[in-house]
């Protein structure tokens, strides 16, 4: 008869045969900078993650420094927007003066530029759009490109390409390797679902779409090989890892893109999820302990690192664990 209650009867063995751990490593942290000075303004569809100017990141980069989150997904949200989201590759816009102020700041953080337009466009849509009001797929990657070598000029370690259109990751790979900046890799949304968990986010952002919905270019919640095919064309494109978004409802899709790709893979634990869990606890209605375990799901599933907005939360969890 097979006993697996032996391996579980005290905390001890139960730690000692453990298969996935959560440290504080595993973390990418989300961080929204926005204009002007003074700022730090909760996100009333996010509690307890908030808008920073940049002159109020130093507590933040203080505290994710003594905790150990040594990573962050940088999203800038303008003050002017138009049709071609200028501000994106504005080499004084937001995001790339939070790269400048960051790296002096900590020169040890690892900066994550996302490079998408729907943050910059007056229509909220992530590209440039045709007469009928669909985003034009070509001329959209050539706006990339330069929204991706700006990032990489204001020091960015990272950028992280998150619109969905077709050969992106190419076009960015080559002109970040024909600017010299061969060194600075990407991490592609390959993966990412048409999702109504994103809702908080776009609120955050102040990205929702002006008419319409991003199903033309964002992919159908319904299917599994597409997104394999996804991955494969970006890794083939250069991608040095691949984000799988949103992450606790497409599991299932993590755990075949590990076991099909040797690559780093990246859980995004997306606005959504964290809002939903959130009002769970602090309505009593599930116990704090569901943060944890829904991040070493992620884990469990493929994941090697997670963007999440519970990034302070776990490692300050984790910490006072060890103590």
């Amino acid at each position: 008869m097979f006993r697996g209650r032996r391996l579980r009867m005290n905390p001890t063995i139960r730690s000692l045969v453990r298969e996935n751990r959560l440290q504080a490593a595993d973390f990418i942290y989300p961080v929204f900078v926005v204009e002007g000075k003074g700022i730090k303004e909760e996100i009333a569809s996010m509690p307890g993650q908030y808008h920073y100017s940049v002159d109020c990141l130093d507590p933040l980069l203080d505290e994710m420094k003594s905790l150990g989150i040594r990573a962050c997904l940088l999203f800038g949200i303008p003050d002017h927007k138009d049709a071609c989201g200028s501000e994106a590759y504005n080499e004084n816009g937001i995001i790339q003066k939070a790269i400048r102020y960051i790296r002096s700041y900590d020169p040890q953080m690892y900066i994550i530029a996302d490079v998408c337009m729907c943050e910059y466009t007056d229509h909220g849509h992530c590209g440039i759009l045709d007469s009928r009001g669909m985003v034009k797929n070509d001329e959209t990657v050539s706006y990339l490109q330069r929204i991706a070598l700006s990032y990489a000029r204001a020091g960015a370690d990272m950028v992280a390409p998150s619109d969905m259109m077709d050969g992106r990751i190419g076009a960015i790979r080559s002109a970040l390797d024909e600017n010299g900046f061969e060194y600075v890799p990407i991490m592609a949304y390959s993966a990412k679902y048409a999702s109504n968990f994103y809702g908080p986010f776009r609120e955050a952002a102040h990205s929702a779409p002006g008419f319409g919905d991003r199903k033309s270019y964002q992919m159908d919640p319904a299917n599994s090989k597409e997104a394999m095919r996804e991955i494969a064309a970006d890794l083939q494109e250069g991608a040095d890892a691949i984000i799988i978004k949103p992450a606790l409802p497409y599991l299932d899709i993590m755990k075949e893109a590990s076991q099909r790709f040797d690559v780093p893979l990246c859980a995004y634990n997306v606005s959504g999820e964290y809002a939903m869990l959130v009002a769970a606890v602090q309505n009593g209605w599930m116990k704090p302990d569901v943060i944890e375990e829904s991040l070493l799901c992620m884990k469990r599933a493929g994941a090697n690192m997670i963007i999440t907005y519970f990034a302070l939360y776990m490692a300050k969890r984790l910490k006072d664990e060890k103590q």
